[in-house]
């Protein structure tokens, strides 16, 4: 498709803004039923080759979905990378009708890989964990509250809260259960990953509903999507330290607090973290390198559908 174009799409609540390249045309719908259905059918109509939509709290999911149903190329990307982008080629204002065409020209040089959007089910899994995420942060930040709080109304009105908010996290893990056990496929991943001494039910399914490129990139390619993949801050003679960046937050953070179980317990982890240590690396450092090492693990794993083994290969 030589002649195929580079769309831009930037998704807000109400609008859809579209820009396409070469022709440097544009048009904006509402984010409704009638206008999605609208954009979908201008953009095949301008031949898209690769259509590029930021990840914006959901936003952008409906469109993503209408375009695949289609059969349009769609790639939804981090907001950060199409910021420094912007930022790399001098576009430094920012409308919704700018950020549409900074999209297209990402899709045009950049060429972002598509990601598979996932069926109904794997959708409604994603869905589950997020939620739960979300109402774990919102029951710590309610228990943090509490032990601040002086006044007997307020506690017993936080204490409510809290009680709430249990329930409603138990009946979303319920539902996940369900839903996992419905699928025998989904039952035999999240067994295998369990295999795993440190990685208990709720790393295995933040893997299962965020990371569905377990099993199908190398090891330095699944490292680098989720963030745990040190980069050189090198310039001349000054050498600085390698750090991590970017990538999946909560899928890097479950990966941390399994590494911290599994530095105790995974005897191949706590070797390893044994080896950092000895060699004077701070125990969050370590800690990284263990996530890594667990990932890489487990992405093998999957990859050739073995259980852990516990000597090391």
């Amino acid at each position: 498709m030589a002649d195929a174009s580079f769309v831009g799409i930037d998704v807000s609540k109400d609008l859809l803004d579209v820009h396409v390249l070469p022709s440097a045309t544009e048009a904006r719908f509402p984010n409704d039923e009638a206008g999605i259905c609208e954009a979908v059918s201008w953009v095949k109509e301008h031949r898209a080759g690769l259509v590029v939509l930021e990840a914006t709290g959901g936003y952008q999911a409906r469109m993503a979905a209408e375009l695949a149903a289609e059969r349009v190329t769609v790639a939804v990307v981090n907001p950060r990378q199409v910021r420094d982008f912007a930022k790399a080629v001098g576009a430094l204002a920012k409308t919704d009708r700018i950020d549409a065409a900074i999209l297209a020209r990402f899709a045009r040089d950049v060429h972002p890989e598509p990601r598979e959007l996932g069926n109904e089910a794997e959708n409604a899994i994603k869905a589950l964990v997020a939620r739960r995420r979300q109402l774990v942060g919102m029951r710590a930040g309610e228990q943090t509250r509490l032990g601040h709080a002086v006044s007997k109304r307020v506690r017993a009105s936080i204490t409510k809260t809290i009680q709430f908010l249990d329930r409603e996290i138990a009946a979303l893990e319920d539902e996940e259960d369900k839903t996992i056990k419905g699928s025998p496929l989904w039952r035999e991943k999240e067994d295998l990953l369990k295999s795993v001494p440190g990685v208990g039910p709720r790393t295995a399914r933040t893997l299962l509903a965020e990371l569905p490129e377990l099993g199908r990139l190398s090891r330095g390619e699944i490292a680098s999507l989720v963030g745990l993949a040190p980069f050189n801050r090198d310039s001349g003679k000054f050498r600085g330290r390698r750090m991590i960046r970017g990538g999946r937050a909560s899928v890097r953070k479950a990966l941390y607090m399994a590494a911290l179980t599994a530095a105790k317990w995974n005897p191949r982890i706590k070797a390893f973290y044994r080896t950092l240590r000895a060699a004077n690396k701070p125990p969050k450092v370590a800690l990284t390198a263990c996530a890594r090492k667990l990932l890489v693990i487990l992405n093998t794993m999957v990859k050739t559908n073995t259980r852990f083994q516990y000597a090391a290969p």
